[in-house]
């Protein structure tokens, strides 16, 4: 079994209990009671439980936003996407995250890079998603700014006039977008177009823009646009991506990198 196939069945055991001892998660997956401890060190680590003596207890409320949002598809290469996103961040830096499981996993990979805890933030973080908000507004080292508007229950993030108000009064130095799509003519897309206009102006306030989406996405067209190709800088994706498609993306202008 996975990693990341444990990790869901761990999670989904315990929303369903409520706690879970080491030794009988070992028995119910078939691993040994030293990889479990290693699970459930990890996903405390991520906020996604709390540790306990001899075993782990669900997180509350806090925990149930980021499991129901997770996602198995592609979980590998989206974490690997994100910790080469991360990479790109400088200390410091303003980056905005819209929402998605890409950037997600984007956030996840900036609160474990080690940036100091105390004195200036390390990072800004811009979002209009909740879980992102949720999970980073225990890090000390971030100053959070959460965007406001109306939640959408599919992707929890807030769209509409109220976060308007907020990035038309603000700039940042990267843009991290998720994406349904990108394409080289039709370029970035969301299957929503009010997650789309807030992601365009999250793109218009930004220094720089960066898409974060694996192999699946590239080349494919979807509902509502977000920005032309040549609004974005950077495209972060895996190696599973056709030459080809890269190809194109390059000569287009984008920086691609591959992972």
């Amino acid at each position: 079994m996975s990693r990341d196939a444990r990790w869901k069945s761990l999670l989904e055991l315990l929303v369903e209990r409520g706690r879970l001892e080491v030794e009988e998660a070992a028995a119910e997956l078939g691993v040994s009671a030293a990889t479990i401890r290693r699970d459930f060190d990890q996903l405390a680590e991520q906020q996604m439980l709390v540790r306990s003596r001899g075993g782990a207890v669900v997180h509350g409320v806090s925990y149930e936003l980021p499991l129901r949002y997770k996602t198995a598809r592609s979980a590998s290469e989206k974490q690997r996407i994100a910790r080469a996103v991360a990479g790109l961040v400088a200390p410091g830096e303003a980056v905005g995250l819209n929402g998605g499981t890409t950037t997600t996993e984007v956030a996840r990979a900036l609160a474990v890079r080690g940036d100091p805890t105390v004195g200036s933030p390390a990072l800004t973080i811009v979002t209009n998603a909740l879980n992102i908000a949720n999970e980073l507004a225990v890090r000390p080292q971030f100053k959070i700014v959460l965007t406001g508007g109306v939640a959408r229950p599919q992707s929890y993030e807030l769209v509409g006039p109220l976060a308007d108000g907020v990035l038309s009064q603000i700039t940042i130095d990267m843009a991290v977008l998720g994406v349904v799509a990108l394409d080289v003519v039709h370029g970035a897309a969301a299957n929503d177009e009010a997650e789309a206009a807030i992601n365009r102006l999250l793109c218009e306030c930004a220094g720089r823009v960066v898409v974060a989406a694996d192999s699946s996405k590239l080349g494919r067209r979807a509902f509502a646009r977000i920005c032309g190709i040549e609004a974005v800088d950077t495209l972060v994706t895996d190696t599973a991506a056709d030459e080809e498609t890269v190809g194109r993306f390059e000569e287009a202008g984008l920086r691609v990198i591959t992972v």
